[in-house]
């Protein structure tokens, strides 16, 4: 198992902490691991997961109204 840091997550999800932090508080993200008093990380399986679900998304055609 891997442990992201913010910076690594950072490059992987392209996203600022501000909208990573809003995303997990709706339940939309991985949520953080805490690793210290102040030291956080994230679970590199879950976040891969999670991009590949945005990918499989995107692929998907819209639901047209019947």
């Amino acid at each position: 198992m891997r442990i992201l840091s913010k910076r690594q997550l950072k490059e992987l999800v392209l996203y600022s902490p501000q909208h990573v932090a809003r995303l997990e508080k709706a339940g939309k993200f991985p949520r953080r691991v805490q690793l210290g008093p102040n030291r956080v990380g994230w679970v590199e399986s879950e976040v891969l997961e999670w991009l590949e679900r945005r990918l499989a998304a995107r692929d998907t055609p819209p639901d047209t109204p019947a």
